[in-house]
C-alpha cells in the first residue's frame, strides 16, 4: 500500500516539473510588413500566403522542422539540429531572393531570419525560455533578407555547411546577463568544382581590397605617410566604375597584423588583394606593391618605385594604372582621363595634409583644430592643392556639426567658401564636390547640395563614403527608398562600416514608415556607440509609433542620461529636412509616448 501510495506521489511531482529540452530554434519576420499591408493589404496577405504555401512549409517539412507558432508577419520554428535550421534558413533565403530579382524594391517580401541553439521551456506545442529569446533578438539584428545566427549555432555549421560566416561582435540580449556573439550567413552559392573555404564575392565584376601600405620607416609617427598613400590609392581605384573597391574603413582592420591574404579575399569578398610598403627618408621615398590573386595567394604583379618625393602622385598613377591593366578593367573615355595628369604636389603641403586626414580619421575637438592648422598651413604652402582645402572645409564642417565653435554661422560660411574654392580649383576632384555639397546641405540649400553629391558620384561611382553621404542626404530630401540603395550599397563596399552607418539606413526605414526595422537598427547602433543621443530619440519615436510606450520612455530617460543637454528644439532648428513634415514625424512618434523635452 505504501508502496501505491509513494508511486502515485512521484508521478504527480513529475508531472509538476517543467519539461525542459535542447533545440534549434528559427525566428523569422517578414521586413517593413506594416508598409506593405498598408500600400496594399490584399495583395500583401496573397502573396504572404502563397510563400508560406509553396516555400516556407513544405522546405520546413523537408529539413525535418516543426511550424510551433505562426505570428502573422512571422514565424517560429523548431529543428533537430543547427545544420538544418542553418540549411532550411540558406534555401528560403536564396529562392526569395530570387523571386524578387524583377520586382520592384517597394513590393519586395523579404524575411529576417534569426537562428539560436539553447535550452528551452516546453509548453504544450508552444516552447518558451532563453533558447528562444536570443533567437528572436539575433533575428531583429539580421539584415533585410539575411540571417544571423548565435556563436553556438556557428560552432555546430561552421565545418559542415560549405558557407561563409562574418563575425558581428556581440550583441545585448534582455533578461541575460551576457552579451551573444553573433555571426550573418554569407548566401552566395559555391561556385562550381572550388575547392577548400568558398570566397563570398561581392560582384561578378573585377574587384580588389587594398590594404593598409607598412610603414618601413622604422618610425611609428611615419604612419600616416604609409597609410595616406594606401588611402590616395584607393580614392584613386574608386573612380572606376567597372571596379568595385573595398573602402578604407574596412581594409584598414587589417593594418598591423600578419594576414592570410586569401582570408582577407574571403572575409572582404574580393577576387584581389593589393598590399605594399613605403619607405620615406629625407626627400627620398620607396614605395613597393603586391596585386594577389585572392584565390590561390599567387602574385598578379609587383614593381618597385624608388622616387624622390615629388614624384609621390606619379607613382600612385602608375600602380592605378598596372592593376587596371592586370584586372582588365574597361574604362570609359571620361575615367581615361581622370586617372593620372596630376602635378607634382609641394611636398610639405602634401605632408602636413596627410597629417590633417589621419586627425580627422580619429577627431575630437582638441584633434580637429590641430587638424584645421595643419590644413591652413598646407593651403599657404600649395594654394593648387585640393584635398588640402577639402580637408580644411570638412574639419569646419565638423566644428559646424558638433557645435565646437563660438561662431558657428562664420565657421559654416568659411566651410562653404573653402569648398567652392576646392571645386573651382578641382573640377574634376570628387571630395571637393563632397566637401562642397556637405556644406551645402547644412546650409540648408539642398537642391544644389543634391547636384554637387551627384557630381561626386559621377567622378567617383565606387567611393562608399559618397554613396553614405548620399544615401544620408537623400533622406532629408524625402527620397527614403533611394536613400537606402545608396546605403546599402556602400554597406557592400564597406562590410566593417562605422556605427553611425546604421543610424543613417536605420533613418531612412523610419521615413518609410518600416519603425520596426528602424528600431532594430537603432537597438544595435547603440549598443556599438552606447554615448549616442541621436539615435535614442530616434528608436523612442519609433516605438512610440509602434504602441510600445513603456520602451519608448525608458529610452527617451536615456537620452538625457547621455546628454543632459539634448534639445529637440535645437535638432528641429539645424537639421536639413526638405519637407517639415518629417521631423513632425519624429515628434509625432515621441507625442504618442507622452514624451517632451
Amino acid at each position: 500500500m505504501n508502496g501505491i501510495a509513494e508511486q502515485g506521489k512521484t508521478a504527480s511531482v513529475s508531472q509538476l516539473r517543467v519539461q525542459r529540452r535542447l533545440a534549434a530554434i528559427l525566428v523569422a519576420d517578414v521586413v517593413g510588413y506594416s508598409r506593405l499591408m498598408r500600400a496594399d493589404e490584399s495583395a500583401t496577405l496573397d502573396r504572404l500566403m502563397r510563400l508560406r504555401r509553396e516555400l516556407i512549409d513544405p522546405k520546413l517539412a523537408e529539413y525535418g522542422g516543426r511550424l510551433v507558432k505562426s505570428t502573422g508577419d512571422g514565424f517560429l520554428g523548431e529543428f533537430p539540429s543547427a545544420v538544418d535550421a542553418v540549411q532550411y534558413a540558406v534555401d528560403i533565403q536564396r529562392e526569395i531572393r530570387r523571386r524578387n530579382f524583377d520586382v520592384e524594391a517597394d513590393e519586395r517580401m523579404d524575411l529576417r531570419i534569426g537562428i539560436n541553439v539553447g535550452d528551452v521551456v516546453v509548453e504544450g506545442d508552444d516552447l518558451y525560455g532563453d533558447g528562444v529569446n536570443v533567437a528572436a533578438r539575433i533575428e531583429g539584428i539580421a539584415q533585410a533578407g539575411g540571417i544571423c545566427i548565435s556563436a553556438t549555432v556557428h560552432d555546430q555549421v561552421k565545418d559542415k555547411l560549405d558557407l561563409s560566416f562574418e563575425d558581428r561582435g556581440l550583441r545585448e540580449v534582455k533578461n541575460l546577463s551576457e552579451p551573444v556573439r553573433t555571426y550573418s550567413v554569407g548566401l552566395d552559392a559555391p561556385a562550381e568544382g572550388e575547392a577548400g573555404p568558398r570566397r563570398m564575392v561581392i560582384a561578378d565584376t573585377p574587384s580588389i581590397a587594398v590594404l593598409p601600405f607598412d610603414n618601413m620607416s622604422g618610425d611609428p609617427d611615419q604612419d600616416y605617410f604609409s597609410d595616406g598613400i594606401s588611402e590616395d590609392i584607393i580614392t584613386d581605384l574608386s573612380k572606376l566604375s567597372s571596379l568595385m573597391v573595398i573602402a578604407r574603413n574596412s581594409s584598414f582592420t587589417y593594418k598591423g597584423r600578419a594576414v592570410d591574404v586569401k582570408q582577407v579575399a574571403r572575409d572582404l569578398g574580393v577576387r584581389h588583394v593589393l598590399e605594399g610598403s613605403v619607405r620615406k627618408a629625407g626627400n627620398r621615398v620607396r614605395v613597393t606593391a603586391q596585386l594577389i590573386d585572392g584565390a590561390t595567394g599567387g602574385h598578379v604583379w609587383a614593381e618597385r618605385y624608388d622616387r624622390v618625393l615629388e614624384d609621390i602622385f606619379a607613382i600612385q598613377d602608375e600602380i592605378t594604372m598596372n592593376i587596371v591593366q592586370e584586372l582588365k578593367v574597361r574604362l570609359k573615355l571620361d575615367e581615361k582621363d581622370r586617372i593620372g595628369g596630376r602635378a607634382s604636389p609641394h611636398v610639405q603641403a602634401y605632408d602636413l595634409t596627410l597629417r590633417g586626414r589621419d586627425l580627422l580619421s580619429k577627431v575630437n575637438r582638441e584633434r580637429l583644430m590641430e587638424a584645421s592648422s595643419l590644413f591652413e598651413q598646407a593651403v599657404k604652402l600649395d594654394p593648387q592643392l585640393t584635398f588640402a582645402r577639402s580637408g580644411l572645409a570638412f574639419a569646419n564642417i565638423l566644428a559646424y556639426v558638433n557645435n565646437w565653435t563660438e561662431h558657428p554661422k562664420e565657421t559654416l560660411e568659411f566651410a562653404l567658401a573653402t569648398a567652392r574654392k576646392a571645386v573651382e580649383l578641382g573640377p574634376e576632384d570628387a571630395l571637393a564636390h563632397r566637401a562642397l555639397a556637405v556644406t551645402l546641405l547644412w546650409e540648408r540649400d539642398l537642391e544644389n547640395a543634391a547636384a554637387a553629391l551627384d557630381k561626386a558620384a559621377e567622378l567617383s561611382p565606387g567611393d562608399a563614403e559618397t554613396l553614405v553621404t548620399r544615401g544620408n542626404m537623400l533622406v532629408y530630401l524625402h527620397q527614403p527608398d533611394e536613400a537606402i540603395a545608396n546605403l546599402e550599397k556602400a554597406m557592400l563596399l564597406n562590410p566593417r562600416y562605422p556605427d553611425m552607418w546604421l543610424h543613417f539606413l536605420g533613418h531612412a526605414h523610419f521615413m518609410r514608415g518600416e519603425y520596426e526595422t528602424a528600431a532594430s537598427m537603432m537597438r544595435e547602433r547603440i549598443e556599438m556607440a552606447p554615448e549616442t543621443d541621436i539615435s535614442r530619440v530616434l528608436l523612442a519615436s519609433a516605438c512610440g509609433h509602434l504602441g510600445r510606450f513603456e520602451e519608448a520612455r525608458e529610452v527617451w530617460e536615456e537620452v538625457f542620461r547621455v546628454n543632459p543637454n539634448y534639445s529637440l528644439e535645437h535638432r528641429g532648428r539645424v537639421l536639413p529636412y526638405k519637407d517639415p513634415a518629417d521631423w513632425e514625424r519624429v515628434l509625432e512618434g515621441l507625442a504618442k509616448a507622452g514624451l517632451t523635452e
